[in-house]
């Protein structure tokens, strides 16, 4: 498990632009499952979480579609939490950092950390979007 000093400015850059951190597997389970559409961002210590997702996620969300909800565990951090959210993203193996979005609990959209590593923040931002006028 990381140190709560490393983890908490992390989780506070999405926190701080409306982020829900769900930290138990009721919580995540809940939010997943809820009605509308629910953007879940598996959070990461990594460089391509600092470099891509996070700034592309945070940048995804200035456009006129957005989802309703917006939430997020930490792998590492956030153990059983992280596990339940998983359960919600199969058949995708684990992948961290990761995001994905949901209508009516049904997973619609998905970036995995290969489609994360790489690639700037804008074309992060791009794609969600795209998947944003689709299902939102």
């Amino acid at each position: 498990m990381y140190p709560e000093e490393l983890v908490m400015p992390m989780k506070h850059e999405l926190t701080d632009k409306g982020f829900q951190d769900l930290t138990t597997p009721e919580q995540v389970a809940e939010a997943i499952k809820k009605d509308g559409t629910t953007l879940l961002m598996i959070n990461s210590v990594c460089g391509c979480a600092a470099g891509a997702a996070r700034p592309g996620v945070i940048y995804s969300l200035t456009g006129d579609k957005k989802p309703e909800n917006l939430i997020t565990v930490f792998a590492g951090y956030d153990g059983d939490a992280v596990v339940e959210a998983r359960k919600f993203l199969a058949p995708f193996p684990p992948s961290s950092p990761c995001v994905a979005l949901f209508k009516d609990g049904e997973l619609v959209h998905m970036l995995e950390r290969h489609h994360i590593e790489g690639n700037p923040a804008g074309a992060i931002a791009a794609n969600l979007q795209a998947a944003y006028d689709e299902y939102c």
